[in-house]
């Protein structure tokens, strides 16, 4: 078992978590047996990837079939370097949670933790290879449903699967000494790191990107593609960490204030979806300039783009603010029961 240190918080948060007992969002639901199951899955999911209908990234109008739901499940843009990083990542975590699992036996990683791992690498699998991928470079819409796998559905998974504490847990403790814990105690991380710089990192990237030439460049440019999908995912991981909670955070936020931090964040998804949405001419030579002989004008698809973050990225912070809800009412009924425990001895020992 890991010894925290007196006044640590990522001991105490390694100690909670070996004794079975966490502080995140993940409490509040259950999602079970998939720790046995996610190695097969895993070697399915390289299979299906290699052996998926290949098409170019960022294909041409006039290299791709109309999209459609057929098409939408069958296109596939087949990176070998994304799918390696993919199954790598994948088999890195599950070979952890088996070592921990068996050096703690009373105290093992909790099924759905692998599960939103999981889940979240086949949401940037699809991302980033599927379809949305695959359309992005003649379709705003397609391109933005990209975006939000990666922002609202990839990152919350990530952070709910506890990948800090996992390392703080499998890691030997030289390794966890002369390494693991200096970068925790980072300046560096501990300013990132920091619930109201994510915020506004995460706000910034979201608004930075979308109206800058760097979203242009992306559609241009492989380079410029990636480090723009790189800031969508991080900035995201780095606001929903405080959310969720799952890992060692050194600036913890209480239930009510992760609803304030989320609900600070849904005004502006909204303003941003309703300013591409309205906008009176296209945003972005690229698309102005696609040639299809297929799908919508370049005005009405980037109208959808606009809707596609407005409403999608709206119901996901609306999920986020329900859940963390039902976390802050559930604290308050387990603060009930300490009370009334308290009270119930106090007036034992009275009589």
């Amino acid at each position: 078992m890991i010894r925290p240190v007196r006044g640590s918080w990522h001991g105490q948060h390694v100690a909670r978590a070996e004794a079975g007992r966490s502080g995140g969002l993940g409490d509040v639901g259950r999602v079970g047996g998939w720790s046995s199951r996610a190695g097969p899955f895993l070697a399915t999911l390289a299979i299906l990837l290699a052996g998926a209908v290949p098409a170019s990234a960022h294909g041409t109008a006039d290299e791709l079939p109309p999209l459609d739901p057929q098409t939408a499940l069958t296109a596939w843009s087949f990176d070998p370097l994304v799918t390696l990083a993919l199954v790598g990542l994948g088999a890195t975590y599950l070979l952890a949670v088996r070592a921990v699992n068996r050096r703690h036996p009373a105290s093992p990683v909790r099924p759905w933790r692998s599960a939103a791992w999981i889940g979240g690498l086949v949401v940037v699998a699809l991302a980033l290879e599927g379809s949305p991928d695959v359309y992005a470079g003649v379709l705003f819409s397609a391109h933005m449903v990209q975006h939000l796998l990666l922002t609202a559905v990839a990152a919350p998974l990530f952070a709910l699967a506890a990948p800090v504490t996992l390392l703080l847990r499998v890691a030997p403790p030289a390794t966890r000494g002369w390494l693991v814990l200096p970068i925790l105690h980072s300046r560096l991380v501990g300013t990132v790191g920091h619930p109201v710089i994510a915020w506004i990192l995460f706000a910034g990237v979201m608004w930075g990107t979308h109206f800058s030439p760097l979203f242009d460049a992306a559609l241009e440019d492989a380079l410029a593609h990636h480090v723009e999908h790189a800031l969508y995912l991080g900035a995201a991981m780095l606001f929903w960490w405080p959310v969720v909670a799952a890992d060692p955070i050194r600036h913890r936020l209480g239930w009510a204030a992760r609803l304030v931090y989320v609900g600070a964040a849904l005004p502006w998804n909204s303003f941003l979806g309703v300013a591409i949405t309205f906008a009176p001419q296209a945003l972005y030579p690229h698309y102005a300039t696609v040639d299809r002989a297929w799908g919508p004008t370049p005005l009405v698809d980037q109208q959808a783009a606009g809707a596609i973050m407005w409403v999608g990225g709206d119901l996901a912070f609306l999920a986020a603010l329900l859940l963390l809800v039902a976390g802050l009412l559930s604290d308050e009924e387990r603060k009930g029961r300490l009370y009334d425990a308290r009270m119930d001895a106090r007036a034992r020992e009275a009589r």
